[in-house]
């Protein structure tokens, strides 16, 4: 899957990226659902090892455009991981607690810890996009955060994180057709907003701006994906392949018992 690794330093056209491609997968829809419950598998025996050795921590970041699939990422990639050794973080409008920190202090707070996965459902990123998108702060205060933000990454991989990030990339049609979704089916009117209608008109300056961050945060420590998203069981595939493949190159073991087991023997209980 590093056809969909973005190159650091490399500019990037979302336009380039074709959100329905599969091309990294020979199969059809179903062959992808039985080869994701492969990777699922071996995602939850890696996990079980990372848990166990407790000297790595993963961290994953999930951003995406309204409607972008990263809920239905977590649910269909991670099904069946121990939930102890997993955390999910949705970072919503900062608090005023929040707001009195500089704006990384209430992200720092969740970085994963050593033999945990932690999951961004949005990120710090939101401070480069949105924030720029709607005009919250100056722009010569947020040109300055891409490197706050690389710096800060380089912080957590240097203390054995670490960092895969991945923009679920779907195109207006599919978003539309999402959309409408949520309003015909009412099990899903719930998670209408009509605010999303509004974000969506947004859309050219969303693009640019992701387009920013993959360009200029994309690094070898912390590598952005541009994951083809308009097809929901290929996403979840380039997601759970990439992420096995990166616990995989971490050479993990089963951590050796602390006393030699050899003569232990259970007692009876009378």
């Amino acid at each position: 899957m590093d056809r969909y690794r973005v190159t650091p330093g490399r500019v990037v056209d979302l336009t380039s990226w074709d959100p329905a491609d599969r091309s990294g997968f020979d199969g059809n829809k179903h062959a992808g659902q039985k080869y994701l419950a492969e990777l699922r598998t071996r995602l939850a025996g890696l996990q079980r090892l990372l848990w166990a050795e407790d000297r790595h921590k993963i961290l994953i970041v999930l951003q995406a455009m309204d409607t972008g699939g990263k809920d239905g990422t977590i649910r269909k990639v991670f099904t069946g991981v121990n939930p102890q050794g997993i955390n999910v973080q949705s970072f919503k409008t900062p608090s005023p607690e929040e707001l009195s920190h500089d704006y990384l202090w209430r992200v720092h707070q969740h970085a994963p810890a050593s033999g945990s996965l932690t999951i961004f459902n949005r990120s710090h990123y939101e401070d480069v996009l949105i924030v720029r998108v709607l005009g919250l702060v100056p722009e010569q205060r947020w040109q300055r955060r891409y490197d706050h933000i690389n710096n800060f990454e380089k912080l957590l991989t240097d203390e054995g994180t670490t960092i895969l990030k991945f923009f679920l990339h779907i195109s207006p049609d599919e978003q539309a057709e999402r959309l409408q979704a949520r309003l015909d089916d009412p099990t899903k009117n719930w998670k209408f907003n009509k605010a999303d209608l509004d974000q969506r008109k947004l859309w050219p300056r969303y693009v640019a701006a992701y387009q920013d961050v993959l360009h200029r945060t994309s690094t070898e420590r912390a590598p952005w994906y541009v994951v083809p998203a308009d097809r929901k069981w290929y996403r979840n595939i380039v997601v759970a392949e990439t992420i096995v493949a990166a616990l995989e190159g971490l050479d993990m073991s089963w951590p050796v018992a602390d006393d030699d087991l050899d003569d232990v023997v259970i007692p009876s209980v009378e």
